[in-house]
């Protein structure tokens, strides 16, 4: 397999001793995917490996990859991402993608993890109990997406709708939002990178696109998000996905 020398360095920091079967089965695909990825991808990443290594994490859950997920959660290890981090990704991918997607990456993770001698459970994370996730949670949402788009959205709600805007607040804010182990502007690259992965949710990327930049991300975050997780999901989400970010951050 012929890398450039860059994409050959960015490989072997990022995987070590990792041999793809794609090498001796689709040698020229694998040149093809390890040159884009390692060499022409890698170079235009702006954001940390860290947070790259977040939205990837995500990526892959959202895309149901399971293979994938197992190579990048040893980069992510390998880099200094901490389980604990590892494990808020996980769990923060769950009310977006359900837990039908997210559950079997669990296994995946714990498994790793007991190869590595990491103890599980983590150290535990939530802040909140069931007298407050509610309150807890929805102040969560009008701290990113403003007051009035929150009691917009819950006052039109059709009243056999309703219990919907709470499971928003107890559920996808109130429970994992307000955990610690990653902080805000984490957690809000990480749900605008699901996003862009699901497809299909342009009203919901838009909405956290903004929020993105209300926690302090930026419209180079952004990019650098997009860019990193660009070779999992495709040009046509890629795209949609850089509208979204032209449309909100002119």
């Amino acid at each position: 397999m012929k890398l450039t020398e860059e994409a050959q360095k960015n490989r072997n920091d990022f995987l070590f001793d990792y041999e793809s079967s794609l090498e001796d089965t689709d040698p020229e695909f694998a040149e093809i995917i390890n040159n884009f990825i390692f060499g022409d991808v890698q170079k235009n990443i702006t954001i940390s490996k860290r947070t790259q290594m977040l939205v990837t994490l995500a990526s892959l859950i959202a895309n149901q990859s399971t293979k994938l997920y197992e190579v990048a959660l040893e980069e992510a290890l390998n880099v200094n991402v901490k389980p604990f981090e590892i494990k808020e990704v996980l769990y923060q991918t769950t009310p977006y993608v359900g837990i039908a997607k997210s559950y079997d990456f669990i296994d995946i993770t714990n498994d790793l993890f007991d190869e590595k001698g990491i103890d599980v459970p983590v150290a535990g994370q939530s802040t909140t109990n069931n007298s407050n996730r509610m309150e807890k949670g929805y102040e969560i949402q009008v701290s990113y997406f403003g007051n009035e788009i929150i009691e917009n959205m819950n006052e039109s709600a059709p009243l056999d709708q309703k219990h919907f805007n709470d499971f928003l607040s107890g559920y996808c804010f109130g429970d994992f939002y307000t955990r610690t182990g990653l902080d805000d502007q984490d957690r809000e690259i990480i749900t605008f990178s699901i996003l862009a992965s699901l497809g299909g949710c342009e009203n919901q990327l838009r909405a956290h696109t903004a929020a993105n930049i209300n926690v302090g991300n930026t419209r180079e975050t952004l990019i650098g998000a997009i860019t990193s997780i660009m070779p999992f999901i495709g040009f046509p989400r890629t795209l949609n996905a850089l509208a979204i970010i032209n449309e909100v951050c002119n």
